[in-house]
């Protein structure tokens, strides 16, 4: 059966109009709609085994202008039989589904939940329309982008624009990874329609925005940038949970957040403001880290010489007490004896701290110069008192003799000149600057 044969729609036997004697020209029109349908139920007739009947034109019936077009063999019947049990069995086939690895099928019967399949492999279900199912992965991370769209500089400022605690405005583009980890709650409990992730979208914005808005501007930029992350992850788990969307949350990562653009400039100076106070600071106590501590000691020392100034100054006032009550009491027992031994060692110590100068009244106050404290270094402290009698028996006297008055000099020694060249020593001003012992 071709539809390129040049008889289709002509009995067999029916001659062409050039052999009939016809006076029509060759293909002259189409064919004859009534004989092109005899002609299909005959050769369809044909190819299911059927001989047909071309005595009444093909198994026309009388009555029925284009013939029956199912025929009433029984090969007809036969043939339809094995198309439909061949359709029954493609529509069998259409049941079996694969399940990779990672994921879970859910399976359901006329749209209601009937089993979860998470075994991978091949596997089969009643075919559609009566069983349906959808692969859902378990095992993929997912990333959810808010406030942004695929780069940070594609801002969405719907979402991104959120406000703090202390009335300021913050530009923060994060992103959420989560998984799913039920997925009959994923398809079941909240619809997910055409946008799924519309859902994950809202509570993470509903977790940030209550996070910022409990907190600071210079806290969500800087101090507990993290911990706002953090903050906020648990919360969009709590939500999601509330939900019962079957979805488990990763991580929260903060990609950027800064002021808003039109006032970027303006927080900048003012935050390098803020760092000059704080430097300023640091400054002044690492200045007052060093004074104070300096400060402290030097008045602790003064203290501590002040308190023994005082000890001291105590202890020779009460020795100095002490010694006059002894003396007070020898003195009581010989006074004379007493008095003369006080002036003695009284003499003693004046003239052991100052220069000793003799003057002879007798030789019109001419100055003789004995440097007697030189002489009395060199000699030393033994011969301190033969050196004071050779001096006397040279014309001189030692100081014990002079307690009635000048001690008288010698005639015969004459004064130099480098002797009155020298001046005159007042013996009071170094009873001024002598030290008390």
């Amino acid at each position: 059966m071709s539809l390129n044969d040049p008889n289709w729609g002509r009995n067999a036997g029916q001659k062409s109009d050039s052999d009939q004697g016809s006076r029509r020209p060759k293909n002259d029109g189409p064919p004859d709609l009534d004989e092109l349908w005899r002609d299909f139920n005959r050769r369809l007739s044909s190819l299911f085994g059927g001989g047909g009947d071309s005595g009444n034109n093909g198994g026309n019936r009388p009555g029925m202008p284009f013939g029956n077009p199912f025929g009433s063999n029984l090969n007809v019947g036969i043939g339809l039989g094995v198309l439909l049990g061949l359709a029954v069995v493609l529509w069998l086939g259409s049941g079996f589904y694969i399940v990779q690895e990672g994921q879970a099928a859910v399976v359901m019967r006329f749209g209601e939940f009937r089993e979860l399949n998470s075994r991978a492999g091949f596997t089969w279900r009643l075919p559609s329309p009566i069983e349906t199912h959808e692969l859902v992965n378990v095992q993929q991370l997912r990333q959810l982008e808010v406030g942004y769209r695929s780069n940070v500089k594609n801002k969405v400022l719907k979402e991104s624009l959120i406000l703090t605690g202390d009335q300021s405005i913050v530009d923060m583009q994060y992103a959420v990874q989560y998984r799913i980890v039920d997925p009959k709650a994923w398809l079941f409990n909240n619809n997910p329609g055409s946008q799924p992730e519309e859902l994950i979208r809202q509570s993470a914005e509903t977790a940030m925005r209550e996070t910022v808005g409990r907190r600071q501007i210079d806290q969500v930029l800087y101090e507990e940038k993290e911990q706002v992350a953090k903050i906020a992850q648990k919360l969009m788990q709590d939500v999601l949970d509330l939900y019962k969307a079957g979805v488990s949350v990763v991580d929260v990562t903060v990609q950027q957040v800064q002021p808003p653009e039109q006032v970027q400039t303006a927080f900048e100076d003012a935050n390098k403001a803020a760092q000059d106070r704080e430097r300023l600071i640091n400054e002044g106590r690492a200045y007052a880290n060093d004074v104070i501590p300096k400060a402290r000691g030097t008045a602790a020392r003064l203290l501590q010489e002040a308190d023994g100034h005082k000890q001291r100054v105590i202890a020779v006032a009460t020795g100095d007490a002490s010694r006059f009550e002894s003396v007070l009491k020898e003195y009581a027992k010989a006074p004379q004896v007493t008095r003369d031994r006080l002036y003695l060692d009284t003499m003693q110590q004046v003239f052991q701290n100052t220069s000793k100068v003799y003057v002879d009244s007798r030789s019109a106050n001419n100055l003789l110069y004995l440097p007697l404290d030189k002489l009395i270094q060199q000699v030393g402290a033994g011969s301190g008192a033969g050196s004071s009698a050779s001096a006397g028996s040279n014309g001189t006297f030692p100081p014990t003799a002079s307690a009635g008055g000048a001690p008288p000099a010698p005639s015969g020694v004459p004064a130099s000149n480098e002797t009155e060249s020298r001046p005159r020593v007042d013996p009071r001003e170094n009873l001024r600057n002598r030290e008390r012992p």
